[in-house]
């Protein structure tokens, strides 16, 4: 909306993850150094901890990409499991196989501990790392206490990277969690931004958004957003975008301190100072009739409804007629707006019986129709291209586009869903029936990481693996790539897979330009949120 205004080509303060916007201060590279000298540290626990904003997953992205090839990593990203359900998730991460009828405990343990002995003796390092580790139970972290017991007698066997939110410091210093703080061989507090670095935060950030003269942000505005951000690079970005919005409601190139702090009343609900007129800025815009269609444009690509048709999770009902009503519907509850909050075998029981019909619920969200019975070769008519791999929420969440979820039942059945949305602790998914709301505890229940999306392709595309774009593809990735004057395409190309926390082999490939899809604005279907 604003960024002609102010001369920029692109808005530069988006709280969503941009590699072209990545910014490590001396913090974030501390943080970086801890967790690869825990590598070296011969087991137990390594902690990184961060409020809310902080740059805890730039930092994971920059950790995970340069874990070396000599290391299998586990990723968890949702924690909230009991001690069963995590083993068997760790299990499944390492990708370890447990005989017909293994389900205790025990069995976990074992077949962990007798890959963790192939791997030592193959020279190789296991390492498993926790996101959002503060919502891990007391009986969780002692159950990881006691993997850290798997050892030889020369070595622990298994690493353990737990991050998470100041609670988990709080949560490590219980007294009935001291044998696991013990064993915390490096921890690193992820600061905020010192006043200095929130200046060359949004210097950076509006550096690369294409602003070529003086910035727009006076020093004494620079020192309130520092102030009322408290260095917290995801409260700098909400407070700043709404400053320049207000400068350009205002007609003003110029932003001071008043501008931000009517921002932060705004973005932050905090009180007006005594004896100053509220005048909201963004009621400005509304007389001038651009809200609307701003948002209209920001949210609209082919086919789909903008966020304001996805209502808002509800929470499950429970207890008496609720639960009554929850067992005649069948374990789905009616939420706000008409969709239904399912559980894991709700959506079972509704999800596509064969893959070729989940891939046809996917192909219409691009617009596209499939033949019953199609593959993804078909796709290839309408210029996509079908890329199945292993993930989880957190790679989904980077793409940021619908993939098909392949569920797996307790007996081994196989199912599919499409994932259209995704919210903090629910996702939304799409079955023949319509769509639904699904807690991410219960999705963790039928689905192991396995994923089918569809990308579009850019031209001059050639599928032979490792060869080199020709002049057309070569031109559409120079325009998309971060600009670095003298260097190769396949330099920069790199450079971009490093940010986005892939293997930086300098190849334009799937994963790749996928990522470059999302990043430069190409119109693909996204996650609601």
């Amino acid at each position: 909306m604003y960024a002609s205004f102010f001369h920029l080509q692109r808005e530069p303060f988006s709280i969503a993850p941009d590699p072209h916007f990545l910014f490590m201060s001396e913090a974030h590279r501390e943080a970086l150094a801890h967790l690869l000298y825990g590598l070296d540290g011969g087991g137990g626990f390594v902690l990184l901890t961060g409020e809310i904003g902080a740059g805890k997953t730039t930092v994971c992205r920059c950790f995970l990409d340069q874990v070396p090839a000599s290391c299998d990593v586990a990723y968890i990203f949702n924690p909230q499991l009991g001690a069963t359900e995590l083993l068997r998730t760790i299990n499944d991460e390492f990708g370890i196989g447990l005989a017909a009828g293994a389900a205790t405990v025990k069995d976990h343990v074992d077949a962990l501990n007798a890959f963790l002995l192939r791997a030592h003796g193959a020279g190789r390092n296991s390492v498993l790392v926790i996101d959002e580790a503060q919502s891990l139970s007391a009986e969780v972290l002692e159950q990881l206490r006691l993997l850290t017991n798997l050892e030889t007698a020369e070595r622990k066997l298994l690493q353990i990277v737990l991050i998470g939110q100041p609670e988990l410091r709080a949560m490590l210093a219980r007294p009935e969690l001291e044998q696991l703080a013990q064993r915390v061989i490096a921890r690193y507090h992820l600061p905020a931004l010192s006043a200095a670095e929130s200046g060359q935060y949004i210097r950076h950030r509006l550096a690369v958004a294409g602003l070529a003269g003086e910035c727009p942000f006076d020093a004494a505005a620079l020192a309130r957003i520092h102030e009322i951000g408290g260095g917290i690079p995801r409260r700098i970005n909400l407070l700043a975008a709404r400053a320049l919005l207000g400068g350009y409601a205002l007609g003003r190139s110029r932003i001071d301190a008043r501008i931000v702090e009517q921002a932060a009343r705004e973005v932050f609900d905090q009180a007006a100072p005594a004896g100053r007129p509220k005048r909201i800025l963004v009621g400005s815009l509304l007389g001038l009739g651009l809200v609307a269609a701003s948002a209209a444009a920001l949210y609209a690509w082919p086919g789909k409804p903008g966020p304001a048709a996805i209502p808002a999770a509800a929470p499950v009902a429970s207890g008496g007629a609720a639960a009554a009503a929850q067992a005649r519907a069948g374990s789905a509850v009616v939420a706000a707006g008409g969709l239904q909050h399912l559980d894991a075998a709700a959506l079972f029981a509704r999800a596509a019986r064969t893959e070729s019909e989940g891939l046809r619920q996917l192909a219409r969200l691009w617009n596209v129709e499939l033949d019953p019975g199609a593959g993804c070769d078909e796709a290839q008519r309408s210029q996509l291209r079908c890329w199945r791999g292993k993930g989880g929420l957190m790679q989904l969440r980077e793409l940021d586009r619908p993939a098909l979820l392949t569920l797996r039942d307790a007996q081994g059945a196989s199912a599919w869903a499409v994932l259209v949305g995704l919210a903090p602790r629910d996702a939304l998914v799409e079955t023949g029936a319509g769509r639904a709301w699904l807690p991410l505890t219960e999705l963790a229940a039928v689905w192991r990481g396995d994923i089918a999306t569809f990308w579009r392709l850019p031209p001059g595309y050639a599928d032979a693996a490792g060869a080199k774009p020709g002049p057309e593809l070569s031109a559409w990735l120079d325009a998309r790539l971060p600009t670095a004057p003298g260097a190769a395409l396949e330099t920069r190309i790199a450079a971009f897979q490093v940010a986005q926390g892939l293997a930086a082999d300098g190849r334009a490939g799937p994963m790749t330009l996928m990522q470059l899809n999302r990043a430069s604005g190409v119109a693909e279907p996204r996650l609601e949120r």
